[in-house]
């Protein structure tokens, strides 16, 4: 239960109270400030309170953004503020710092704007909610409450939340195709009670039900498959938006999200490699492929984003460029197409996949997924060489995090402390030539599982100790863990395609589908303030070079088929590992609520 504070002179016959009941609030009643200290203190200090004047004239929805909003600590409209547990102490020393008697009543007449104000110097993480259209005012007079209400009713509040319940910045295919329906049917969830995880779970078992049907390798089922993949993305939709709508948001919602995305998209891919060898054509190199491809391609964007999370003197002509196209109307849609997001994505893959074959389903995702990441990769690095800016060291630590160091890595960066700049671009040439070394002997030698393999891969691991062996502060050091993934990825894929015998290739798919997990789920946590997964899980793992190395002396010791069997097993192994800490992590984190309103494509 949550508590609201009437602070301020009763109006009659406001509907204030009534909204307040219906957002779950219990509504008290204080005279003045010391009433309300002494009401404050006596709500326990675990529940949310809201102080609002009953003079307040305005939308419910504008009550609801202000008052019921879980990411904030402290929320506030003109005439009624929140504080979560967070920011409690900060309310309470806001109303103990007002003062009482004579020459006071600037202070006290409008008691919500002075807790507000008092609130914002204190840096409690005041959040002011942008009205837009709706209405929330407090009205001293009868004539300005008239006005108010006025107001209010020239407004359709339910309109704006629907309108606001769809993402401010999506994809063409999204907007139009999805988003005009959907937001209907979010509404139509939260009238029945119905949560966001419930949606995004639905959305899984649809998902899968869709690689069920891909799987069966028949036109009915790749037919099946293709509007079941496009009502999984409906639904995945939804979910954000019945977020959005109710307000929903929760640390374990916006995992779920997340990760499910990912979840749905690899089982999908799975489902059509089974389906085709159904049919007796072995797709499985295309379809790792396609995941290689689509988790380099987020660990770009991750990156990217990390390295400029909070850079000083942020300025580049190649990003005022990018502005000015924006202000274009019909270039922002081309290029929101051109980086191939996961609506546009999804939908051409249920069209190919109801009318052709899973092997140009794979082609066309791939054609279409390599020059997306050209295009958006080369974009990046022109605003990262042009970028005038002090990456810090939160941003440094992320990338460092990323890059997924095991035990040996860190012993040979420790060995190689001292010796490059930081800002340089040692860090990114040292990266991509620790890929590059293993995967050009890997793709040309006539027999990469030798002993000679394992050599190499250990210079691979020597040069990925030297990329981290400084601060990540350089202006293309968020390349560093893209390189590491690629050089992973691909590696397991040419290996196990090299072994050429049946089922080497699905094994290869699932250690790299569990090792992807483990780095998707390093993103998420650190997106949400929490930090890097704990570095014995980091070690466990082995890191990238220590897994690279482990894989490398197995298919130099066993045969073909044992490789394939130590290939599971490795699978496996990681898999439960990585999953059991990273459910233990997000059910048990106090990770801020959010909801993610900017997922790669």
């Amino acid at each position: 239960m949550s508590t609201a504070i009437l602070t301020g002179p009763p109006v009659a016959g406001s509907p204030l109270e009534a909204d307040l009941r219906t957002l779950g609030f219990d509504v008290r009643t204080a005279n003045d400030p010391a009433a309300a200290a002494e009401l404050i203190n006596a709500v326990p200090a675990q529940e949310r309170i809201a102080v609002v004047d009953p003079r307040f004239v305005g939308h419910l929805h504008a009550l609801r953004l202000a008052l019921t909003d879980p990411r904030f600590p402290a929320a506030a409209v003109p005439g009624a503020l929140t504080a979560q547990p967070a920011a409690r102490a900060a309310l309470a020393r806001a109303v103990g710092r007002i003062p009482v008697g004579a020459g006071t009543a600037h202070l006290t007449d409008v008691l919500t704007d002075t807790l507000t104000e008092s609130l914002d110097r204190d840096e409690a993480g005041l959040h002011r909610v942008e009205l837009g259209s709706l209405v929330a005012t407090v009205a001293l007079t009868p004539a300005q409450r008239e006005d108010a209400r006025e107001a209010v009713a020239a407004v359709d509040d339910e309109a704006v939340r629907l309108r606001t319940a769809v993402k401010s910045r999506d994809g063409f295919f999204t907007t139009y195709a999805i988003s005009p329906y959907s937001r209907y049917l979010a509404r139509w969830c939260a009238r029945r009670g119905l949560t966001p995880n419930q949606v995004t779970t639905a959305s899984l078992l649809t998902a899968l039900i869709a690689a069920g049907c891909a799987a069966t390798g028949t036109r009915g089922g790749f037919v099946a498959a293709g509007f079941l993949l496009l009502f999984s993305f409906v639904l995945d939709c939804t979910d954000g938006q019945l977020a959005r709508y109710s307000l929903q948001y929760s640390t374990m919602g916006a995992w779920l999200d997340a990760t499910f995305d990912r979840a749905k998209e690899y089982a999908y891919y799975a489902g059509l490699a089974l389906g085709a060898a159904r049919g007796g054509d072995d797709v499985w190199a295309l379809a790792l492929g396609a995941m290689v491809l689509m988790t380099c391609r987020h660990v770009v964007d991750f990156s990217f984003n990390e390295a400029n999370h909070d850079a000083a003197a942020n300025t580049s002509p190649t990003a005022a460029l990018s502005g000015k196209l924006d202000s274009v109307g019909w270039t922002v849609w081309v290029r929101r197409m051109i980086v191939l997001p996961i609506g546009e994505r999804w939908a051409m893959i249920a069209v190919l996949t109801a009318l052709t074959t899973p092997r140009i389903v794979f082609y066309a995702l791939l054609i279409g997924c390599a020059l997306a990441a050209c295009y958006t990769t080369a974009g990046r690095v022109l605003r990262s060489l042009t970028r005038r800016a002090r990456r810090t060291d939160r941003a440094a630590q992320a990338l460092a995090d990323l890059a997924d160091s095991g035990p040996l890595a860190e012993l040979i960066a420790r060995g190689a402390r001292g010796r490059g700049r930081t800002g340089s671009f040692l860090a990114p040439v040292m990266a991509f030539l620790s890929a590059a070394v293993l995967l050009v002997w890997v793709l040309a030698e006539d027999d990469p599982t030798s002993w000679l393999t394992v050599g190499v891969a250990f210079c691979s691991a020597l040069l990925a100790g030297a990329a981290v062996s400084r601060p990540l502060k350089g202006a293309l050091d968020w390349l560093v863990p893209p390189f590491f993934r690629a050089g992973e990825y691909v590696t397991i894929l040419v290996l196990a395609a090299r072994a050429d015998v049946p089922g080497a290739l699905p094994a290869a798919y699932g250690l790299v589908a569990a090792v992807a997990y483990h780095h998707y789920d390093t993103v998420y946590r650190i997106r949400g303030g929490t930090g890097a997964p704990p570095r014995w899980l980091v070690r466990a793992t082995g890191g990238h070079e220590g897994r690279i190395l482990v894989i490398t002396v197995l298919a130099a010791a066993l045969s073909p088929s044992g490789f394939t069997i130590a290939l599971t097993a490795l699978a496996v192994a990681l898999a439960l590992l990585v999953l059991i800490e990273s459910i233990r992590f997000w059910v048990s984190s106090q990770a801020p609520a959010v909801h993610d309103e900017g997922e790669p494509a």
